[in-house]
This record gives structure tokens, sequence and C-alpha cells, in this order.
């Protein structure tokens, strides 16, 4: 391990806004603020909105800059990538935004019942061989519903258009979600305003994808039967 990682890591050990929690603590057990990121963490009543795999956390960071009365929590199992969205949202004291270390297969440990609003996906392994690992498969779904509001809304932003589609059919497949939109080149689409933040937000991963030709694609599905769909906008 190079002798910058080890700094960052030890770093991380420090920050107030970076939680760690290690595999015996939430493996079949709840996390301390299971229940209590918003009373504990945010103290307000503010919703509350997750990136999952937010590598360097650039989504969450750019989302709480947009959006200050709503709470972002970043996820990732790297810490190296997560020390760089903790000290930034430090540095540019965003009170608005935490980052949680711990793999996605644990999430459940981490929010209680209707505890998040909306869910952020953005550049995740689209997992070619194995689609169970992917983090829009019915496994990882399911496990999203068991903390989720009603008519919840989950984004994905992906250049991967194999994970687009299969996500696409496993929602339409599903009587508990909605499909509310699904754009196969969100670059190419010149009806989105040039506020939107699908547009606005872009990764350190998407502006390679971009430089690579490759089009961005993505979905914005709810939670809820499709009769009771609502079409809520970011």
């Amino acid at each position: 391990m190079g002798k910058d990682k080890i700094r960052r890591f030890k770093e991380n050990e420090t920050f107030p806004n970076l939680f760690q929690a290690s595999f015996e603590e939430v493996f079949r057990k709840d996390y301390l603020f299971k229940g209590f990121w918003n009373k504990k963490i945010f103290r307000n009543e503010n919703p509350l909105v997750l990136e999952l795999g937010c590598g360097k956390g650039e989504y969450t960071l750019a989302l709480a800059r947009l959006n200050k009365s709503v709470n972002y929590i970043g996820i990732d199992v790297k810490g190296a990538r997560l020390w760089r969205g903790a000290k930034t949202a430090l540095e540019e004291k965003l009170e608005n935004a935490v980052f949680i270390r711990t793999r996605i297969e644990l999430i459940e440990s981490f929010f209680a019942s209707c505890e998040v609003s909306q869910i952020w996906i953005t550049f995740p392994d689209p997992q070619p061989r194995k689609a169970n690992k992917r983090l829009t498969s019915p496994r990882f779904l399911n496990r999203y519903l068991s903390f989720l509001v009603p008519d919840a809304v989950i984004h994905l932003k992906t250049d991967s258009r194999e994970l687009h589609d299969y996500t696409r059919e496993v929602v339409e497949a599903r009587k508990d979600m909605t499909l509310l939109e699904a754009d196969p080149d969100i670059y190419g689409n010149k009806k989105r305003p040039a506020d939107d933040p699908v547009l606005t937000v872009r990764t350190f991963y998407e502006n390679q994808f971009l430089e690579q030709g490759k089009p961005i694609t993505y979905l914005r599905f709810s939670t809820g039967n499709p009769a009771n769909a609502k079409a809520e906008g970011h």
C-alpha cells in the first residue's frame, strides 16, 4: 500500500462526516445511526438522498451544493476515494453531505423503514457476467425497498447500454415499481433543460466516457404501483 493511501486512511478516521463500520459491526446488526441520520447527524428533518457507489463523491457534493434543503449520503467501499469527497465537504463546509464506507450488500443495516427519499446510482460496475451483482438487480432493489419512502425515486446514470436496458426490463416487470423516464442519450436529447442535474453534474468517469464518444444513458423510476405513480422532479 502506498504512503499516500495510508495517509488518507488515517485522515479518514478523523473526519466527522465519514462513517466507517467494520463488517462485524453491521453484519445482521443495525448500525448506530440507523433510523437517526437526520436527528443525530444532520439535525433537521430534510429529505434524505443516497448516492450508491459514489467513488470520490462528485455527485453527492454537487447535489448538496444545488439543494441545501436536502441531506445527502454518499456510500462506497473504497476509503481512498471517499477521502476526497469527505475532505471537500469539510473544506466547503457542506453540512448537508456525509459519507459512509461500507459494501452496498450491507445497506439495510444502515437505514430504517421510510428513512430515505431518493437514490442515485451513478456509473456502477455493469457486471456483464453476473447480473445478480448489478446494483439494479432484483436482489438489490428489494433491499432498497426496506428503507425507501412510498413513491421514492431511483435514478440510474450509466454509459452501459446493457445495464440501462436490463434495468428497464427489471423495473417494467415489477408491480411495485414504475418507470418514469428512459433516456438512451442524455447529451443528445435537446429537450433536456440546461439546469437539469442529470446534465450539469459530471463525474470523473463520465467525462472519460464522453471523451470516448460513449452515449450516457439515464433511467428514473419510482417505487409503488404504476397506477399510483407520481412523476416527481429530480
